[in-house]
């Protein structure tokens, strides 16, 4: 179980890759009378499959002053219910050779498991009871409270570039949910209780919230007739709830938030512009986003490793990176390390001339046809990993994107043009639109 706050160190792009007619053709998309959406990836390479489901509601959802709920309530769903007492439904996965987790994030909760194919119906069977009877009591929800506590004391309080992107993200997104941890801020934490739990629980832990995905050696038509066997036996509570979330205001100044602590044994620099998502931007704007973080800082051939670590040698590492999957505007971050005897200010200087000179020089063809070739490349092999298919799908789908967003995300990609990459960077890369955050060793 993890909450999963956006990183630069990890990419997800919301395409499934290669031939999208094929894709296309290949997903199935149901739903049931009840609302619960059901899409099915067929992969028949090996006779496992991955089962998945999606609720539409991440930290960003969770009530004021509630903080943290969205990823306690997941911590929460593997206490037990009515007919299965906690720890029988991951003790029959795990004797059965699968594997489960689940994980929360901004804008969605999901919970696993990968296992053989002939075990599906008894997964959909114990997932289904947990959407519908979940039992907490006082004597289970404390200590899990507990439990939270210490793992944001862990990855948080103990660790200071944990520290300073929380830091920073709160500065970026002041008036949107995106601001708050996803694992809530302590002192909110504290306050959770039984009854918090299970009115997020009754809200948002519905079949009209929730998506189905299954990717394996499965047939699409097994699949709904076992989902209907499980999950539409419960019954529609209510339209699906409503994503009511404050706006962010226009940005007009940069900021700058600076952290020291005397467990820094290196310095860091990351800046972090506003930018929209694949599902607040304009047609072929995000795929523009794409490829220019690519070409910004995607590895040794891009704009600042060349220069701030090649060329200028100011930096032992850089690059850049666009959280593109997001039901609101978004994140691009652009992050380096100083080499020795380089402060992060004359470090950050150097930052502005690559991004300038970035905006106002011509686009190298060459490398944009690299940057896409890459770009689709990394999603035509991910799909030799089932978890994968099964996530893109879910993520596309629980912020917003359809079927047809993943699957012709490549042509999109493709189609991208110098022009294009040009014109987010001018009209993105702002530095008034930023945050930038500095980590260093308290002197």
């Amino acid at each position: 179980m993890s909450s999963s706050p956006a990183s630069p160190t990890v990419s997800l792009t919301p395409g499934a890759a290669g031939d999208s007619a094929r894709a296309s053709a290949n997903v199935s998309n149901f739903r049931l009378e009840n609302g619960l959406e059901i899409v099915v990836i067929p992969d028949a390479r090996t006779p496992v499959v991955t089962h998945m489901i999606w609720y539409k509601n991440g930290s960003a959802d969770d009530p004021l002053g509630k903080s943290g709920i969205a990823h306690f309530l997941e911590h929460l769903m593997f206490k037990g219910t009515k007919d299965h007492p906690q720890g029988e439904f991951s003790n029959l996965v795990a004797e059965l050779g699968g594997q489960e987790n689940a994980f929360t994030s901004y804008d969605y909760t999901a919970y696993f498991q990968r296992i053989g194919k002939e075990h599906l119906g008894t997964l959909m069977a114990f997932e289904a009871d947990r959407m519908s009877n979940l039992v907490l009591t006082d004597e289970v929800v404390t200590p899990e409270r507990d439990v939270v506590l210490e793992e944001r004391r862990m990855r948080t309080d103990n660790d200071p570039s944990s520290q300073l992107d929380e830091a920073v993200q709160a500065a970026l997104f002041a008036h949107h949910p995106y601001g708050t941890p996803i694992i809530g801020w302590n002192h909110e934490i504290e306050s959770l209780d039984r009854e918090d739990a299970l009115a997020y629980y009754s809200r948002f832990y519905t079949p009209e919230n929730a998506i189905l995905v299954v990717a394996g050696d499965v047939e699409a038509d097994d699949v709904l007739a076992l989902a209907k066997e499980s999950y539409g036996k419960i019954p529609a509570r209510a339209e699906p709830p409503r994503r009511n979330r404050t706006k962010e205001p226009p940005h007009r100044a940069h900021r700058l938030v600076s952290l020291c602590d005397e467990k820094v044994e290196q310095p860091a620099h990351e800046r972090v512009f506003l930018v929209p998502s694949y599902k607040t931007a304009a047609p072929g704007e995000a795929e523009a986003l794409e490829a220019l973080a690519y070409m910004l800082g995607g590895g040794a051939t891009s704009a600042l490793y060349e220069t701030l670590v090649v060329e200028e040698k100011v930096s032992v590492g850089a690059g850049a990176y666009y959280l593109g999957s997001a039901v609101d505007d978004t994140r691009l971050w652009v992050y380096a390390t100083p080499a020795p005897d380089v402060t992060l200010d004359e470090l950050d200087r150097a930052i502005d001339r690559v991004i300038k000179r970035f905006i106002e020089e011509p686009i190298d063809e060459a490398h944009l046809s690299r940057a896409k070739t890459r770009l689709v490349a990394d999603a035509v092999y991910a799909q030799d990993s089932q978890a994968s298919l099964a996530r893109w799908y879910g993520e596309a789908l629980a912020t917003g994107l359809t079927i047809e967003d993943v699957a012709s995300w490549p042509e999109r990609v493709e189609a991208v043009t110098a022009a294009d990459v040009t014109a987010a960077a001018r009209k993105w890369l702002d530095k008034r639109r930023s945050v930038t955050g500095f980590l260093l060793p308290c002197e």
